[in-house]
């Protein structure tokens, strides 16, 4: 077992009866049109979302609401609204907290915000920001997600 995955495991294990967020995909069907369906559920650990068996990059974080008619709104709104009628449409409550458009990370060839630098695992949380080291970084998430 690699550190990196030693250290997602005690993740896992420290956060096992803390709540879990919604995995949404897309989907388009003739019949039912476009929407989002769930396909698992995962920690919201900052940049990181992990399962039971697996860690992906997050995207989109969407929190379902009712639709409302709103005047002038930008362009960027009018596309968060359209994923969450999305939401609704796949059979999303209204108050769930859903993830849409993340990635798979893969752990050996690592990718996405985990990067590895002589053995050590960080987490890069932006494009131009100093990495941070990955025991650290899950530890703080973890303490955030269970209070």
């Amino acid at each position: 077992m690699t550190r990196l995955a030693g250290l997602l495991d005690k993740a896992r294990a420290d956060l096992e009866e803390s709540p879990k967020n919604a995995l949404g995909e897309e989907r388009d069907s003739r019949w039912r049109g476009r929407r989002i369906v769930r396909v698992g559920s995962a920690w919201h650990l900052g940049v990181l979302l992990l399962t039971e068996d697996a860690v992906f990059a997050t995207a989109d974080v969407l929190k379902v609401v009712q639709p409302d008619r709103r005047g002038q709104i930008s362009e960027a709104a009018q596309q968060r609204a359209e994923l969450i009628r999305r939401c609704l449409l796949g059979g999303f409550r209204v108050g769930e907290i859903v993830h849409v458009g993340w990635e798979a990370i893969d752990l050996d060839g690592g990718g996405g915000p985990l990067k590895m630098h002589d053995g050590v695992p960080f987490v890069q949380l932006s494009s131009t920001g100093r990495p941070l080291p990955a025991e650290s970084y899950l530890a703080e998430q973890v303490a955030i997600l269970r209070q």
